[in-house]
């Protein structure tokens, strides 16, 4: 593996192509090893005691801490934790992903992995969604559009709820902010779903997102009247009575929306549980941010490389997790 810092290479980091692909990962070692390399690229770090140091390596995989012997394993705390699934197929399914420019929906990957089930596929694309957003990522810089747009979706968990009803379209308020390049041109884009437009919402959302110092660009909305207070330089297109289209005076956020409208229906039929949007915009700012890669393999490293620092999350805890959401949409809606 590359050093610490450096940029991944071709051939040494990862695979350009399929067939090279094949003959890297033809088995569970090689993927163990694979990802071993990139979780600890200094040598083991034992996540009891933090030592680094050279592991005992027992037979079932299980590496041991010779300072402190605490036992654990390339994928434990990681999204590959306790899956019965072959790593082996987990890293095809990375492959897959990011080598599909529009993403994928769960019975798109279980058709091509030969999976047994769609709930295998369905829980493998929410953790690696899950790991398509760095921590600590740089802050969006220079001058910044930022507006709200309404994504309609269909719930189909919600289709039983109103007798005779086959489907239910919810519609989310979501926040973007679009880097503007000079002389043309979008840079990086952040996303998230707020409840509403209030200034309680949106200010943090930019402070979260966005460099203090840069030019924000908004509408005439008074939810950001407070964003020279907080740092920033602020610029106002009031759309009202203007002559000029609001598609024009912010193309950004107005571009933006449009993509992900035509990504949700395209790849996941307009299908997606409100309570996991959320998941499914950071799934689409993974690949916005890296729409200019000539090397679908870069994405695959990039890919696994934060799958390994990530957390699991298992397919109980999303289920539950969705439950509780619209248990509480319930109560809140009356």
């Amino acid at each position: 593996m590359t050093d610490i810092g450096a940029r991944p290479v071709a051939d040494k980091d990862y695979p350009k192509t399929w067939s090279q692909f094949m003959d890297w990962f033809h088995t569970e070692q090689s993927c163990l090893d694979y990802l071993e390399k990139l979780r600890w690229p200094s040598g083991f770090i034992c996540p009891k005691c933090g030592v680094i140091g050279v592991p005992v390596k027992t037979s079932r995989g299980r590496l041991i801490c010779l300072s402190c012997k605490h036992q654990t394993s390339v994928t434990a705390g990681t999204i590959f934790d306790k899956t019965r699934t072959p790593l082996k197929v987990w890293l095809a399914a990375a492959w897959y992903i990011t080598n599909q420019k529009q993403g994928v929906s769960a019975l798109g990957l279980q058709r091509v992995l030969g999976l047994g089930s769609y709930q295998t596929a369905w829980t493998m694309l929410h953790r690696f969604r899950r790991a398509m957003i760095r921590p600590g990522r740089d802050l969006l810089c220079g001058t910044v559009e930022v507006d709200e747009t309404y994504i309609a979706i269909g719930d189909k968990t919600h289709a039983t709820l109103e007798k005779g009803r086959k489907s239910h379209t919810a519609k989310t308020l979501v926040v973007i902010a679009v880097e503007m390049l000079e002389p043309k041109g979008f840079g990086r884009i952040r996303l998230r779903c707020i409840p509403d437009d209030s200034e309680r919402q949106v200010i943090p959302f930019v402070q979260d997102v966005i460099q203090v110092g840069a030019a924000v660009h908004t509408d005439g909305s008074a939810a950001y009247r407070k964003l020279k207070d907080v740092g920033y330089t602020h610029q106002r297109s009031v759309m009202l009575g203007s002559d000029t289209p609001a598609h024009v005076s912010m193309p950004g956020v107005h571009r933006v929306a449009a993509l992900i409208h035509r990504w949700l229906l395209g790849t996941h039929q307009g299908a997606v549980q409100p309570d996991k949007l959320d998941y499914y915009l950071d799934e689409f700012v993974f690949r916005f941010n890296r729409r200019t890669s000539a090397s679908r393999g870069m994405l695959f490293y990039r890919l696994l490389e934060q799958a390994v620092v990530t957390t699991p999350v298992t397919y109980q805890h999303v289920v539950s997790t969705s439950k509780m959401s619209r248990n509480l949409h319930k109560e809140l809606s009356g």
